[in-house]
């Protein structure tokens, strides 16, 4: 059986507070008086999104120094790498930050300047906040682009958002340069995946599971290449999957949409990259050609300079062609 350590990749799902590591989240919660939750909080199912929401806030509260900040990347990136990542891209909303450590710029200069020649940075807003408040992250990430600022995109619940109110936010990032990069589709219906896409031009997709009830959706993403990032241990407990074989990565795949395996929050699902692909192998009954591919679409969906993607996808190759043990 192959290794799927040895297997390069991408994780193009990770978002600052949430690639803590358990040990740090104690230590910082210890440094600074305050209580944190406890790891693998979410491991179980039958939680609500205000429970996660909950838990990643309290976790975010102990990050309050640019020392921080880059103490949390320099980890995230190492614990990546021994996972056989060669290219992350790590999602900051510099909002709830930005009390602590100085203003939004600070935020994300502390996490440029750890992430530099190492990761991409993907600035993100929240369907919470207002479109304006978007816009205004969105021009900030495009100041930022020449300095390792890779895309911009929307996170939390997406519920009860209008997605064409966030129209100017996309425009803005595009003519940067800047991948769109919105989770959509976790709760909502495939529309949401659909609206996204075509609204907001976005080039990957946070999720976007209940794309695969719509057969029209799958085919818009298959047609644009739109890379869906999929985090199995995500679904299970929030309610979004029954079980982490229902997680529909192979329907996706035979559908001809690129699928990227990402680890979303391991702090709080409690799963790294090689997890996430372990789990595709046992659960979902992954060939190692499909993991290959899983693992290629995550390199190519990247914003990864031309030579690390060169490099990364002759790596998928070589890994492919070892003989099985």
């Amino acid at each position: 059986m192959r290794d799927l350590r040895y297997l390069p990749k991408a994780n193009l799902h990770l978002h600052l507070a949430g690639a803590m590591r358990p040990a740090t989240l104690a230590e910082l919660a210890a440094r600074y008086g305050l209580a944190a939750p406890p790891p693998v909080a979410l491991a179980r199912s039958g939680h609500s999104w205000a429970a996660f929401q909950s838990r990643y806030d309290a976790a975010r509260s102990v990050i309050r120094t640019a020392q921080d900040i880059a103490r949390v990347v320099d980890e995230a990136l190492a614990d990546d790498a021994e996972d056989g990542c060669g290219w992350v891209e790590l999602q900051v909303d510099p909002t709830g930050y930005a009390r602590l450590v100085g203003g939004l710029e600070p935020v994300l200069e502390a996490v440029l300047a750890a992430a530099a020649g190492r990761a991409g940075v993907i600035v993100a807003s929240s369907w919470a906040r207002p479109p304006a408040h978007a816009e205004r992250l969105a021009r900030l990430a495009a100041r930022y682009a020449p300095y390792g600022v890779v895309g911009f995109g929307l996170s939390n619940d997406e519920r009860g958002a209008r997605v064409a109110d966030f129209a100017p936010a996309f425009r803005v990032a595009a003519e940067a340069g800047l991948l769109g990069t919105p989770h959509a589709g976790f709760y909502e219906p495939a529309w949401h995946v659909r609206d996204c896409v075509t609204l907001l031009g976005a080039r990957r997709i946070g999720h976007g599971l209940t794309a695969t009830l719509d057969s029209a959706t799958l085919a818009l993403l298959a047609e644009r290449s739109v890379t869906l990032e999929i985090c199995p241990t995500s679904y299970p407990p929030l309610g979004v999957a029954p079980d982490l074989s229902a997680v529909p990565v192979r329907a996706l795949l035979a559908h001809g949409v690129p699928v990227a395996l990402g680890t979303d929050d391991p702090l709080l699902f409690g799963a790294g990259l090689v997890e996430q692909y372990q789990i595709a192998r046992d659960q979902l009954g992954c060939t190692d050609e499909e993991l290959a591919a899983l693992a290629a679409h995550s390199i190519a969906g990247s914003a990864a300079p031309a030579a690390v993607k060169a490099r990364l996808l002759a790596g998928v190759r070589d890994w492919l062609a070892i003989e099985e043990s």
